[in-house]
């Protein structure tokens, strides 16, 4: 730990200067970023730039995000999917980032595929495309021809990605524990899982055949599919720092009149759009998690294309189930349903006031329920949900909040091509199918049988178990382990208090000695100065260092809870 935070050092200084900067001294100040700072360089946000200080504190945050790089700004990009750690005007923000990168020279490029490939590049591309056709901070897309004819696309990782991204997690590590207790007191409870839960985001998006196989799973489910199409990867060509998939050609999604040339539909278009993406998270469980136009193309012939598999979602059967309960409760204007399926889905349940839970989500059926079809918005319902989560801190999996952020960008989609389409009139029959499917006959079996196997289990290791525990209280052995938490600042406390106190008595108890002293009998070898014998002076000496130390340790004590 002592040796990351020294290697970091200089960087984390400049991420201090940079908060006070944008008139986060109280972040600097309160936690151990506040050493790191020189004295001369510290100044009151108060004295900041009129301008920064007339924006609102999320957008200062936006502005710092911006400024600290690529790294910082995938991690808020992962943070604007999670409306139960942050707050909604702090995601609004997050929304806004982008990762704008400039490509870098394609001799690099070249170098790092014949690196990968072990092969010269002319010896598998026919054709290399020396512009790229897109570039982001992870790495940067070229156009290509194989040598039997295939047109491909090839991503190409950045040849510094991999040190750059770990340096940067060590030193998000390194910020969380010195600025922990700060973050927990603005009521993010849990920053470090958040920071390992980015760092597991960040290895997998950082190895491309992660990609290469979701394209395939993808391939697979969607093989019999004749509206729906997804390009395939090149295995045998790609590694986990190059991917080379098929090209395929079309316009975006949103581009009405090229639909229109091509004598396409747009609201054809929208809705089996829609379909196929509830398809993924209904029917499979499994989806796209970023289905903006970019990534949606549309062939001539109408066939929609996904592209870009590096951010995908995935449901359990049990979350699938319980995120539809929450629409079907709502359809049904049962709050009670909605609050209960809410629990379900919940990672952790522990919601303190339920009557309140139930009243909230009351409070929302009703400001939906009597809007017109035409007037529902997913956008505003999302918007909704997620301030629920978020007020009652209910731990879900981000796999929901990739769904709304999805569900929002489709109905965003839809609107462009389709004046009438409405979100909620696509969901309510995949909802009323994944009730059936739940109560299948099928369904209720399987379930039958894993309680029943669980079970099993339990009534077949029991004997056992009770015979081990018997044994253990027979012999005196049974030892119960009774685990305090929520106390270590307490106990803390307590440590210093006794602690100081044992100081203090120390010193008085010296004291007592140098006042006692005045009153022997020494020999006449016995050194006086001033009057008084050396022995006096030594404990008087003693005393005053003994509490000088105890001025010290309470003046910074005072500094810290300031």
């Amino acid at each position: 730990m002592f040796k990351n935070t020294i290697s970091n050092l200089t960087r984390i200084r400049q991420v201090a200067e940079v908060l006070i900067r944008y008139g986060f001294e109280d972040v600097v100040t309160s936690t151990a970023l506040r050493r790191l700072v020189p004295q001369s360089r510290r100044r009151s946000w108060q004295e900041g730039e009129q301008a920064v200080f007339e924006t609102t504190r999320w957008q200062r945050i936006r502005m710092i995000i911006e400024e600290l790089g690529p790294t910082f700004i995938k991690l808020a990009q992962a943070l604007s999917n999670r409306a139960d750690l942050l707050p909604q005007p702090l995601i609004d923000e997050f929304e806004k980032l982008q990762s704008n990168v400039p490509p870098f020279p394609v001799a690099q490029a070249r170098r790092i595929i014949e690196q990968e490939l072990g092969r010269p590049l002319e010896e598998v591309f026919s054709e290399f495309e020396e512009v790229p056709l897109g570039s982001a901070s992870i790495g940067q897309v070229h156009g290509a021809r194989l040598l039997t004819g295939e047109k491909v696309v090839v991503k190409v990782q950045r040849p510094d990605v991999q040190e750059k991204v770990r340096t940067d997690l060590s030193l998000l590590h390194e910020l969380v524990r010195l600025t922990a207790p700060f973050l927990r007191r603005q009521g993010l409870s849990n920053p470090q899982d958040i920071v390992d839960a980015f760092e597991r985001s960040m290895t997998k998006e950082l190895d491309y055949t992660s990609e290469a196989r979701s394209m395939e799973q993808f391939r697979k489910l969607y093989e019999d599919y004749d509206s729906f199409y997804i390009p395939q990867p090149y295995r045998e060509l790609s590694t986990n720092r190059i991917l080379v998939i098929e090209f395929v050609s079309g316009c975006k999604i949103t581009d009405k009149p090229q639909l229109l040339e091509w004598g396409l539909s747009p609201e054809k278009v929208a809705e089996t759009g829609m379909d196929i993406y509830l398809t993924q998270i209904f029917e499979f469980g499994a989806f796209h998690a970023d289905p903006h136009p970019g990534n949606v193309l549309v062939r001539p012939d109408g066939t929609l294309v996904l592209i870009d598999f590096g951010m995908v979602g995935r449901l359990s059967k049990q979350q699938k189930y319980a995120f539809a309960g929450v629409f079907i409760g709502m359809a049904r204007q049962d709050a009670r349903s909605m609050a209960l399926n809410f629990r379900r889905l919940a990672l952790t349940s522990e919601i303190p006031d339920m009557r309140a839970f139930e009243a909230d989500l009351s409070q929302l059926i009703e400001d939906f329920a009597l809007l017109d079809v035409k007037e529902m918005s997913m956008s505003d319902l999302a918007d909704a949900l997620q301030n629920i989560i978020y007020r009652y801190k209910l731990q879900v999996p981000g796999s929901v909040f990739l769904i709304l952020r999805a569900l929002v960008i489709l109905e965003g989609i839809g609107k462009v091509l389709h004046p009438r389409f409405n979100t909620f009139e696509f969901v309510r029959p995949y909802g009323a199918r994944i009730i059936g499917e739940q109560y299948s006959r099928e369904n209720i079996q399987n379930e039958a049988l894993y309680t029943g196997t669980q079970l099993l289990a339990l009534l077949q290791t029991l004997p056992s178990d009770v015979r081990q525990i018997m044994r253990k209280i027979s012999r005196g052995d049974l030892r119960v382990r009774v685990e305090l938490s929520g106390y270590q600042l307490l106990m803390r406390k307590a440590d210093q208090l006794v602690s100081r106190g044992i100081l203090a008595a120390v010193a008085v108890a010296v004291i007592v000695f140098a006042g006692l002293s005045l009153l022997g009998q020494y020999p006449a070898t016995m050194p006086f100065y001033r009057g008084l014998p050396v022995v006096t002076w030594y404990s008087l000496g003693l005393a005053a260092f003994l509490l000088l130390i105890l001025f010290i340790l309470g003046t910074k004590n005072e500094r810290r809870r300031e």
